[in-house]
């Protein structure tokens, strides 16, 4: 049988579902000018403003065209995800403002931040991500190293926040990292899979980029914990200083002794990595603030 294909039009937005949903709640919520409807997730995201404010606004539990799961666990994962939230509230993540159940699933509204999200797979699959001067990836790779080693302090220090507060970062990759090219600003956008430790691998393959993942994220019933941590961070100081899965020197563009820093965290030998984000942000900063850029 053909699924039904739904188009809603609303305010300022058009998109489709695989199903018929009352959107009264949202327009509740003020006027609706970008939808984000190509995410794999089974989330469908809307941005609303009223009176001047603007709100970022997360929807789970509806049949949304490429989710090839069950919508109620999509609902489910979100409700999980509040507690995170409101737990890892940080200045480098953005901020959940209200969320609340209406008749079709789940809604988490956040603040809006003016920024561009670094994999948005949808508008820029590869390779136009790598090589389209609109690519917000592409723009980011040609800002200067300085301004880099800046955002990736963001998210270097978050991290070593959430280990603080005992949690694991899972499904964390450059999808999850929104910059302002204006401000020059970073912040994080997807905390939805952090766990409190302990936490075991039960999938197998876990979710996740591979660009960004350590061997144990691939392994049934392997520890995920604080040197899984350190194995993504390195790996995003790959992404966003080398050339991603080529780790080679030819491609980094800071030191050599980050670089030893950054190969380091990400050996393959969890026991060879540092023992925890603190220890590795630490040797980090040493480098660097010996460095210049």
């Amino acid at each position: 049988m053909t699924e039904q294909i739904v188009t809603y039009h609303i305010d300022k937005v058009s998109f489709s579902l695989k199903e018929k949903v009352c959107f009264n709640w949202l327009t509740n919520l003020g006027c609706v000018f970008v939808v984000f409807d190509e995410q794999d997730s089974g989330n469908i995201c809307f941005g609303v403003e009223q009176g001047g404010q603007k709100k970022f606004v997360k929807f789970a539990g509806v049949k949304t065209l490429n989710y090839s799961g069950d919508s109620t666990d999509a609902a489910a994962r979100l409700i999980r995800a509040i507690p995170v939230y409101n737990d890892l509230k940080h200045p480098n993540v953005i901020n959940l403002l209200d969320h609340f159940k209406v008749d079709a699933g789940y809604v988490a509204v956040f603040d809006w931040f003016e920024g561009e999200n670094l994999h948005p797979h949808w508008i820029y699959p590869p390779p136009a991500k790598y090589i389209d001067p609109n690519s917000p990836f592409y723009k980011y790779k040609r800002l200067t190293l300085q301004q880099r080693m800046e955002s990736l302090d963001k998210l270097f220090s978050f991290h070593v926040f959430i280990e603080s507060k005992g949690y694991v970062a899972i499904d964390f990759y450059d999808g999850s990292i929104l910059y302002d090219f204006n401000r020059h600003e970073t912040r994080i956008c997807d905390i939805d899979f952090y766990e409190k430790k302990p936490y075991i691998n039960s999938m197998g393959r876990m979710w996740g980029s591979s660009r960004f993942m350590s061997p144990e994220e691939y392994e049934l019933g392997a520890a995920i914990d604080s040197r899984t941590n350190v194995f993504n961070m390195g790996a995003s100081a790959f992404v966003l200083l080398g050339g991603e899965l080529d780790r080679s020197f030819e491609k980094w563009e800071a030191s050599h002794e980050l670089y030893q820093v950054a190969c380091k965290a990400i050996d393959a030998d969890r026991n060879q990595r540092y023992q925890s984000l603190s220890e590795f942000y630490k040797a980090w900063n040493e480098v660097r603030n010996g460095m210049t850029v």
